[in-house]
């Protein structure tokens, strides 16, 4: 494979402060809402560990100064942890975002290691309600872990993602709290992936800010203005350069679609009652406009729904 590289010091229009690294479909869970719908019969796609590495030169070279690894689940993919620190070298701010289920002694190291930090989500204080989204007994292993970060001191950022729209999160908010959690999130289950019902994608789903500072780079090289609007296609890295690519004219369609739909109210033939907005989070302590929940930066995504 042939691979373009660009000068250290090359800086595209557009090029973002942020981007997505979404390593993997593969997952232990087959979470009912999931927005990519990953699974255990998910893949790591066709980018290698040496293709990811090459994404984080041409980031770091290009400006970029945080990423977030993400999936499915980042801690079952092979080069991850090479990968947080290979991107903590380049200095770059680095997020795991993890369900939290299984974390390994090594996932430990390197976390604590390299000061990256965690996210993950979290669907109720009900091992029960928590459970059933998960489809699995995960509540209280993912409970435990975000008690251990806390205590390890690694920063952690937790996302409540409302299963129903009118679900009161008040007592799991303060159950994270008395945990310990300082940075606390909310959102409402996003139409994509198997939460979408069989419905094809749309902006409306979107925060209106994808692409804007920030991009997303799939298990196949695709990328695109963030997790959630994955079918937005705006090239792929294993054929393009980052910045070519994110100074390109699918780049410019794109972002405009998104714009137009969330500044017009143009619909593109979906619902205009699907929304987000400020009005979603919840957030405590020293919260950056570098970060979105649970990605980068500054949005009210959440893109583990």
């Amino acid at each position: 494979m042939t691979v373009i590289t660009e000068a250290p010091t090359l800086q595209a229009a557009g090029t973002p402060r942020f981007l997505w690294l979404d390593l993997t479909r593969k997952c232990q869970l087959s979470c009912t809402h999931c927005y990519n719908e990953s699974g255990p019969e998910g893949t790591h796609g066709t980018m290698t560990g040496d293709d990811w590495r090459r994404v984080l030169d041409q980031a770091h070279a290009a400006g970029v100064t945080g990423v977030q690894l993400t999936g499915g689940e980042v801690t079952m993919h092979p080069e991850a942890p090479a990968l947080v620190e290979y991107a903590r070298r380049l200095g770059l701010k680095v997020e795991i975002y993890s369900n939290l289920v299984h974390v390994t002694p090594e996932w430990w190291g390197v976390i604590l290691r390299t000061g990256a930090s965690l996210a993950t989500s979290y669907y109720s204080h009900r091992a029960d309600d928590h459970n059933a989204v998960t489809s699995r007994p995960t509540h209280t292993r993912t409970r435990a872990n975000v008690e251990w970060a806390v205590k390890a001191g690694i920063p952690i950022r937790v996302s409540v993602i409302r299963s129903q729209p009118d679900q009161d999160i008040t007592e799991t908010v303060n159950e994270l709290r008395a945990l310990g959690v300082r940075r606390i999130r909310s959102d409402h289950m996003r139409p994509f992936g198997r939460a979408a019902a069989g419905q094809e994608p749309c902006t409306d789903g979107l925060c209106g800010r994808c692409g804007d500072g920030r991009a997303s780079i799939g298990p196949d090289g695709t990328v695109s203005p963030c997790v959630f609007s994955t079918w937005l296609r705006m090239g792929n890295i294993q054929r393009a350069s980052l910045s070519s690519i994110l100074g390109g004219s699918e780049t410019a369609q794109a972002n405009a679609t998104i714009r137009a739909s969330r500044d017009l109210g143009v619909t593109y033939g979906c619902s205009p009652d699907s929304s987000c907005g400020p009005d979603n989070e919840e957030s405590d302590g020293d919260d950056n406009d570098d970060e979105c929940s649970p990605g980068f930066p500054g949005t009210e995504c959440s893109p583990r729904n």
